[in-house]
């Protein structure tokens, strides 16, 4: 049964293939750690991470001030494309890059179907089911 960073690497490996704008994805903690990614080679996953951290971190302040309710996303738009940040519950969030030609509306409804998984995934952590994903074994009967 593959762990949580492999489920969460080929959600996010399927994710990038769901739509030729996308070019990569990462799942982050809220306090800026990486916890899966599918970013090309030469990014830094430490660098993502706390970046995008930072950025989560002045979207709430900036909804806070402005009472506009909890964060769902912030998005920054360059010459070459978006990074989209996502908040996907359980103290984690959802980063994706796109080129300059993305079509928002089928990223947005990727990141929203992706989202639910990695709130899934994570869900499962907390289900001691037998058959259901867990991060340690049920203990052997004496």
């Amino acid at each position: 049964m593959p762990g949580l960073e492999e489920k969460l690497k080929d959600l996010l490996f399927r994710l990038n293939d769901a739509a030729p704008e996308i070019e990569a994805s990462a799942v982050i903690s809220m306090d800026g750690l990486m916890l899966a990614s599918a970013l090309p080679p030469d990014v830094n996953d430490d660098d993502v991470a706390a970046i995008s951290a930072t950025l989560l971190g002045l979207g709430e302040r900036t909804v806070e001030e402005f009472k506009q309710g909890a964060l769902r996303q912030v998005y920054v738009k360059g010459d070459n494309g978006f990074t989209i940040i996502t908040n996907t519950s359980q103290d984690n969030v959802l980063i994706v890059v796109t080129n300059e030609n993305a079509k928002l509306g089928v990223v947005f409804l990727h990141i929203k179907v992706a989202a639910r998984e990695i709130e899934e995934a994570f869900a499962h952590l907390l289900d001691t089911t037998p058959g259901q994903f867990t991060v340690f074994p049920p203990m052997p009967e004496p």
